[in-house]
């Protein structure tokens, strides 16, 4: 069944009123059961699983996938599986309750792999877990009760696409309208991408296999089954140290090319460019099969350009580098042959700092070109057509009131936060305020044209105008970007999850609802599994006499935090341009690489705009093949190039298998790899914390 909308034409004549009287009408549901005690309990559930996802995937990358479509599918999946054992089938607006919450809470991680883990490097300690927790609340909160004002605007009346919203909506529409078995084979699809992925990360996982081998060598050896079984802890840990060495050398899938590297060094033909290893260069293609989803659904011209970046740092610049002595080794002599360099030295002492300026020229150019969305964002906001008398939907909106009370007291608790918790001034907590709504504007506006929420480029705003006020404390410039971009992308989401519900007639305020629920669910899954995944090599005695010690506890070659890489990389350049250290933190190579690749990147960045983004390459991009690890960028680009192939074969066959698998479901199947290959592997990491310690 179509959705009904207006036309073009009914948009840019009819009154806000008019289009509120037709979309009651015509659309909404009445009182069709949205937000449930079972939605929202399921829409908990999967948030938080989808959160876990987004912390794993964000903490390898950098980047926060897109979770709207894959909590449909999966809502849908469990819906039909509890109707399947006898419970009532779940209406439409239940599904679209669920992934609105969902959704929600997947969001929820990215100040925990950016500026947050960034101030934790800068101050070399982790932040307390409840100041974590809720000041992601906080600031989440502030970012809902700023966008309802705007929703009216953005949804009711501009009729703006929402891309990634409406998706969710036509999605739905087609799972509940069209036959049932198209939805569950994309339900299908996803849990069997899912479970390949899964076993694929279980077999390469060491601390499952290890943890198995135990297992079975304790009831192996043990007393008796029932002994065993009544006394498995005890007996676990004996057999763990009694059989300690064959459980390390227990088999597991390879995840990279170690042993590979390893056997062609005893035959003297290990791989090497300016006479240091491939190893030593962080060129070790890996079976990361998250990456491989992601690849598939970020397109092959984003993942292109990470290879293009990852290629030419690699394996051009920094072995250029290292010739030159430019980039020294972090321990031994290339003459000797024993130098050790590895990502996180070359990273962290060189490459970085062009990667960066190649990302943030690029999106800079990309905000600022786009006048119409700084104009569109204030457009109306403060004028426009005045509010009409009687409003047909009050009794379904979110009051505005409640927005204009809230925000200030809600934002006074932030900004009160900042300032006992992390040291920000309390001028610049209040001035941060007045820019937050700037950039949410600016932020909501970018998402409802092109789906897109430019939080990375917004960010720097607020870090490069407080860092210059403040150049000397750095959590200054690093906390106000958090304030900033958490409250822009929680607004931003929530017009985008918005949109399906309007599409499809549901009601705005058990919406808004749903999202603070997805954003508690989504801080109270993130919030212990960070502490769990990245804080268990965290030292205090060694940070004392280590500045970079949190850092370097953290940042390991299974999870390399590339965004609070960058975060911390522009808060430490803020500080090297105002601060007034005299420190030679960019050397003059540095400084040249920086140059170059910003002007290249204006080049490459003005020419995608005026070929209206024909130009096959992003700077972007290819700034952040630089920041992640090489094989990262591998992996993702082996994802996109297989599913453009797929697409290219089966394009045109629009009845076969093939188009139904590779391209209908090609989101789905991405989703299921990743939300596989995530989940196993942070298992891996919490079996190697908690069972093996």
């Amino acid at each position: 069944m179509a959705i009904p909308t207006l036309t073009d034409e009914q948009v840019q004549s009819m009154s806000r009123l008019e289009k509120d009287t037709w979309w009651l009408k015509n659309v909404f549901r009445g009182n069709m059961p949205q937000l449930t005690l079972r939605s929202a309990l399921t829409g908990f559930l999967l948030g938080g699983v989808l959160s876990a996802t987004n912390l794993y995937v964000g903490a390898k990358t950098g980047w926060t996938l897109g979770v709207g479509l894959t909590s449909v599918i999966l809502a849908f999946a469990v819906y039909r599986v509890m109707a399947r054992l006898g419970a009532r089938d779940m209406t439409i607006l239940e599904n679209n309750a669920s992934q609105s919450i969902a959704t929600a809470a997947g969001y929820m991680t990215g100040p925990l792999i950016s500026g947050m883990a960034a101030y934790m490097w800068i101050e070399n300690k982790p932040m307390p877990w409840w100041q974590m927790f809720w000041f992601n609340v906080v600031l989440s909160v502030l970012g809902v009760l700023v966008a309802f004002p705007m929703k009216r605007r953005f949804i009711n009346d501009e009729q703006q696409p929402f891309p990634e919203g409406r998706a969710c909506g036509v999605v739905l529409d087609t799972l509940y309208t069209s036959s049932a078995s198209v939805g569950i084979f994309k339900a299908k699809a996803l849990a069997i991408a899912a479970l390949i992925a899964g076993f694929v990360s279980f077999i390469s996982g060491e601390a499952y296999l290890k943890a198995l081998h135990a297992l079975i060598l304790t009831f192996k050896y043990g007393t008796g089954f029932f002994d065993t079984i009544l006394n498995l802890r005890t007996r676990f840990i004996a057999t763990c140290e009694s059989a300690k060495d064959a459980i390390t050398s227990t088999w597991h899938l390879p995840h990279n090319l170690d042993p590979v590297y390893a056997w062609l060094a005893t035959k003297g033909a290990e791989p090497k460019i300016a006479n240091v290893t491939f190893k030593q260069l962080a060129i070790n293609p890996a079976l990361d099969l998250a990456m491989f989803g992601a690849g598939g659904l970020m397109g092959i011209r984003s993942a292109g350009s990470m290879m293009l970046g990852a290629i030419i740092n690699f394996f051009i610049i920094v072995p250029w580098m290292i010739s030159i002595g430019e980039i020294l080794p972090k321990s031994g002599s290339i003459a000797e042959g024993n130098a050790v360099f590895g990502r996180a030295h070359i990273l962290n002492t060189w490459a970085l700092w062009w990667g960066i300026s190649m990302m943030v020229t690029a999106s800079m150019v990309a905000l600022f070109a786009k006048p119409q969305i700084f104009v569109a964002a204030f457009k109306g906001l403060f004028g426009g057509k005045k509010a009409a008398a009687e409003d047909p939907v009050r009794h379904i909106e979110v009051p505005l009131w409640i927005s204009w009370a809230g925000m200030p007291i809600v934002g006074a608790i932030g900004v009160w936060m900042a300032h006992e918790w992390f040291g920000v001034s309390w001028i610049f907590g209040a001035l941060a305020i007045p820019m937050i709504i700037v950039l949410t504007l600016i932020a909501a506006s970018s998402t409802a044209l092109t789906g897109i929420t430019p939080t990375g480029s917004l960010s720097k705003i607020p870090q490069f105008i407080f860092g210059a006020a403040d150049p000397k404390h750095p959590p200054t410039n690093l906390m106000t970007g958090v304030m900033c971009v958490e409250v822009a992308s929680n607004a931003s989401n929530l017009l985008m999850d918005i949109k399906p519900g309007y599409m499809l007639g549901g009601k705005p305020r058990h919406q808004a609802i749903g999202h603070i629920i997805g954003i508690v669910a989504g801080s109270l899954a993130s919030t212990p599994l960070f502490f769990a995944l990245f804080m268990k090599g965290y030292n205090p005695a060694v940070a004392a006499t280590d500045p970079n010690h949190l850092q370097n506890a953290m940042v390991t070659e299974q999870f390399v935090f590339p965004s609070a890489v960058q975060w911390k990389g522009v808060s430490e350049l803020v500080t090297s341009i105002f601060g007034g250290t005299g420190g030679t933190l960019l050397t003059q190579s540095i400084i040249i690489s920086m140059v170059v690749a910003a002007v290249v990147g204006l080049i490459f960045e003005v020419t995608r705009i005026i070929t209206k983004n024909k130009f096959p390459l992003s700077p972007l991009a290819i700034g952040l093949g630089v920041v992640v690890p090489f094989e990262s960028s591998l992996a993702m680009f082996a994802g996109a190039a297989f599913f453009t192939l797929m697409h290219k074969l089966y394009h045109n066959l629009k009845e076969s298998r093939g188009n139904l698998l590779w391209i209908q479901t090609h989101e789905p199947i991405c989703a299921g790899i990743i939300a596989g290959a995530a989940l196993v592997g942070i298992g891996d990491v919490l079996v190697k914390v908690f069972v093996l310690k």
